[in-house]
């Protein structure tokens, strides 16, 4: 009797057990800040973040970042996921990766988001004869077009200067402005010695650097594996939705292409 007893207690149990509303694998949320992104090493294949994916159990994943600084013709992207094996001693090796999403940014400054879906190539059986290895998952990037560069001009103010190879002025003092006794305006006397004024050519003053040269792409927002029904759009392709950003995918991927090794 007691052990019908126990038998009913379990069955009890686990009808009253909730079921699970979602089940997939989930990584780390980051925060969503764009970072600068420069060229790296030769423009070549350069990680923006990085998802351990190990003992994943589904085939295909979904991630989302947002992109800023964009420019059309002056300063495009190229992004694709990328699977890697790592063996340890910091080594890893490239299992596979999606076709290249182009992302062309706008003629404003807009702030693009980019969710992408992608079945991974990640093998199953996970290296159960080397249980030392490790999966991950990583966003990359490099530039379609640019860095876009600007070689500052050049303005023209009036000015007092001291010509070339003259000794520094040394006697003849400033001169009041009217209502002015602190001398915060004032001039020179036009007999001081080694003392000229006029116009002088300088650099121009660019006010903010980080409009030139370089955009912005942030890590991913989330990186999670679903089953198929609840992605039905990813590919061993990969599949894209984009939002202020022109975008279209490029070629296929390319596993040999050369990544920047961190």
């Amino acid at each position: 009797m007691n052990e019908l007893a126990e038998v009913k207690r379990r069955l009890s149990a686990v009808e009253r057990a909730p079921a699970p509303i979602n089940k997939f694998d989930r990584y780390p949320q980051v925060e969503w800040a764009a970072q600068g992104r420069p060229a790296v090493g030769g423009n070549i294949w350069s990680s923006v973040s990085i998802a351990n994916v190990t003992g994943l159990t589904f085939d295909r994943v979904e991630c989302k970042f947002i992109t800023d600084f964009l420019s059309t013709g002056k300063r495009e992207a190229e992004v694709r996921l990328a699977a890697f094996r790592h063996t340890g001693k910091g080594e890893r090796e490239i299992v596979s990766a999606s076709a290249v999403l182009n992302l062309t940014g706008d003629t404003e400054r807009l702030i693009g988001s980019v969710v992408m879906r992608w079945v991974h190539g990640i093998p199953y059986g996970w290296d159960y004869a080397n249980d030392t290895t490790i999966y991950t998952i990583e966003l990359q990037h490099r530039y379609k077009v640019g860095p876009e560069t600007h070689t500052p001009g050049t303005v023209d103010v009036f000015a007092f200067y001291k010509p070339t190879n003259k000794s520094a002025p040394s006697t003849g003092g400033p001169l009041e402005m009217p209502n002015n006794t602190s001398y915060e305006t004032m001039v020179l006397p036009k007999s001081r010695a080694n003392v000229g004024a006029g116009w002088v050519t300088i650099p121009e003053i660019v006010g903010d650097s980080d409009l030139y040269g370089s955009y912005s792409i942030s890590a991913m927002h989330y990186c999670v594996g679903l089953p198929a029904e609840r992605i039905p759009e990813a590919s061993a392709k990969g599949w894209a939705w984009v939002r202020n950003s022109g975008a279209s995918w490029g070629r296929n991927a390319d596993i040999t292409e050369p990544y920047f090794f961190v």
